[in-house]
């Protein structure tokens, strides 16, 4: 398993797991089997309601605390009271300290994100928060970030799969430091059927999965699939060892197409509650 390190120096392993539409029922022996099959990196959120089945699992499992990585986001509705919130996720997850936290939408209609940023950036001179970092942050709200804050994200979580790349986004998260991490990493799906990626898969005697995830590590992004299903989360994990040469990797990423699957960070503005 390799790790990045953050632009702070603090080390996350490059391959993690998610828990995005997770129902709260099932959170707890899904991240089981996900600890099982040798994830160390969990990233959840506020929003997703299943905080606590993460932190059963972490506590059912036993594995030291220093060996894993949890991420978790500040829901839209509480830009307004990040420190309170963030007191409330570490309730949840049953955690003393928590190694990322991330402003979950930019919301700019509600132009809190600077505030929830500077309470964040207290925290993060505290004692129970590793790293902080942005999801979903589009060029113009990094700037408007950066302008107003003392400390540059550690990470920028963007939907990012090859039909949907966000070259210059990344470029941009990149040139400043900011580590990019995908959700959506397989499109949901939707981006494992294409004859290139068949193609690479079959060439490797791989699943299509492994192919898309092992292009993402081959960009140096940190990635986060999810998968209810032991073996595949297995399989999924497996593409670490999984090198492709640089004509296949330009093969899936001409597959760029422009198409998001999720909301617009420019003018999402759900609340999550």
């Amino acid at each position: 398993m390799t790790d990045i390190s953050l632009n702070n120096g603090v080390t996350i392993p490059q391959l993690g797991f998610g828990v995005f539409q997770v129902p709260p029922e099932d959170t707890q022996r899904i991240v089981e089997d996900a600890l099982e099959a040798g994830y160390r990196h969990i990233d959840t959120a506020a929003a997703y309601r299943n905080e606590a089945g993460v932190g059963a699992a972490l506590a059912a499992a036993g594995i030291p605390r220093e060996e894993l990585f949890i991420t978790t986001k500040l829901r839209n509705g509480d830009q307004g009271r990040a420190q309170d919130a963030f007191q409330d996720s570490l309730k949840a997850l049953g955690l003393d300290f928590l190694d990322l936290y991330l402003i979950h939408w930019p919301v700019p209609s509600q132009g809190l994100f600077v505030q929830a940023w500077k309470e964040m950036e207290h925290l993060y001179a505290g004692e129970q928060l590793r790293a902080i970092g942005v999801s979903n942050f589009l060029s113009d709200h990094l700037d408007t970030l950066l302008a107003a804050s003392d400390v540059v994200p550690a990470v920028n979580q963007i939907e990012l799969h090859p039909s949907y790349q966000q070259a210059d986004l990344s470029a941009k998260s990149r040139a400043l430091g900011i580590a990019v991490e995908a959700y959506s990493p397989l499109g949901q799906g939707g981006d494992l059927n294409g004859n290139a990626v068949t193609a690479v898969a079959q060439a490797h005697h791989a699943t299509t999965a492994q192919v898309v995830l092992a292009w993402h590590l081959a960009a140096g992004t940190i990635v986060i699939p999810k998968s209810a299903d032991s073996a595949r989360m297995r399989e999924n994990f497996a593409a670490t060892s999984l090198g492709l040469s640089e004509e296949e990797l330009a093969s899936i990423t001409a597959l760029e197409r422009g198409a998001r699957i999720g909301s617009d960070p420019a003018v999402a503005a759900f609340s999550q509650l």
